[in-house]
């Protein structure tokens, strides 16, 4: 097994999917439901979010194949794609959007209470299973081909996912303990590691066009 894989795999899904920072955008999505409806919507929303990511681990390349898109080039656009993720993350802008977007489903549930349920949008798509995450998993992917490569790719979306299910049941507690300054502290720590992780993937593809050493 590539435990050197895993770890970064995992460190990357981690940080683009940022299971504490969607922990208090849960608590305030499901504020006023019950545990049990609140795992509903959490199970609901990791297993819509894992089938997404999954289709992308084992298509994407096909895909992009398709429309003519080398793996060196979409590594390199993935790269600059989530170092401007990380940007967002160590200047807050990623909160802000999260925030609006979980707004905007807030708003939708008060105007039609019989269809609050935000597992599908905004939980699962975008803010599990975003751009972010989808371009992970092809990377990824693109890294370590054949089944043994997808298996441990799809071992780690599933791991994180569970550590999103998991925070979530928690999520009123979490946001008591660490307040908005603690997790501002930790998205600002997630968001340097992010940007290192997409800088050595911009090399990755340099270095596949030979523009950089190995």
């Amino acid at each position: 097994m590539d435990t050197a894989f895993l770890i970064t795999a995992f460190v990357t899904l981690f940080v683009i999917i940022d299971p504490i920072g969607l922990t208090p955008l849960f608590a305030a999505l499901t504020q006023g439901q019950t545990e049990r409806r609140r795992r509903e919507i959490a199970a609901r929303a990791c297993i819509i979010a894992f089938g997404i990511l999954a289709v992308f681990a084992i298509f994407g390349e096909q895909v992009l194949g398709f429309i003519g898109i080398s793996m060196p080039a979409f590594r390199i656009a993935g790269g600059l794609l989530l170092f401007l993720t990380a940007l967002d993350m160590l200047f807050e802008r990623r909160t802000k959007r999260r925030e609006d977007t979980s707004e905007e489903a807030e708003a939708k549930a008060e105007s039609d209470p019989d269809e609050a349920d935000p597992s599908v949008f905004p939980m699962a798509i975008p803010l599990i299973a975003g751009p972010g995450a989808i371009a992970s998993v092809i990377l990824l992917a693109g890294q370590h081909p054949g089944l043994t490569g997808l298996a441990l790719v799809l071992t780690v979306v599933l791991a994180v996912l569970l550590l999103v299910f998991g925070l979530a049941l928690t999520a009123g507690l979490m946001e008591r303990a660490l307040g908005r300054t603690g997790i501002n502290v930790v998205t600002r720590l997630l968001g340097m590691l992010l940007a290192a992780l997409s800088v050595q993937f911009v090399l990755e593809g340099l270095r596949d066009f030979g523009f950089a050493a190995s």
